[in-house]
């Protein structure tokens, strides 16, 4: 919601326990924006400046708040780190690291294989909603998740040949 404000997008998906009779309790809005504004250091001049002034990553913070102050058991995460500068990029997976330490399940989707190598510790490689492969732990790196991809492809053109 680009035109709303980092507390307003930030609190969006808590609004059913935040309001009262169609009233949002601005006391609870503004304590859940401040929290989160500090616990994950987003930079913004005041909560309430718009979402859309400010950089992807801080972006993409707002709504990582948005999903935790919710207290998730499972956060599914498609493509969380895409179109954001290194610096900011860090700073998201670290963060995503963080709700794993935490207790918090991430099922993160990315086409950027540096990423699941530095964030995950299970990959499955699918093709056409089909699970192709695993690799765990240790073993996830470029090559496996590219030989997985590479026999996934295979299948396919046996199946069209």
């Amino acid at each position: 919601m680009p035109h709303l404000s980092v507390k307003e997008n930030m609190t969006l998906a808590l609004l059913p326990k935040i309001q009262k009779f169609g009233f949002v309790d601005r006391k609870k809005q503004n304590q859940i924006a401040q929290t989160y504004i500090e616990k994950l250091k987003i930079k913004t001049p005041s909560p309430e400046q718009q979402i859309c002034n400010l950089s992807g990553g801080n972006q993409q913070k707002v709504l990582l708040a948005r999903w935790m102050c919710m207290n998730p058991k499972l956060m599914i995460l498609d493509e969380p780190t895409r179109g954001i500068d290194v610096g900011a990029k860090a700073e998201i997976e670290l963060l995503i690291q963080n709700l794993s330490n935490n207790g918090i399940s991430v099922l993160m989707i990315s086409s950027e294989i540096a990423e699941l190598e530095r964030n995950c510790d299970r990959v499955i490689v699918m093709r056409d909603g089909k699970a192709v492969g695993e690799v765990i732990d240790k073993e996830i790196n470029q090559d496996k998740i590219m030989e997985l991809i590479a026999k996934g492809s295979e299948s396919e053109e046996r199946k069209d040949g």
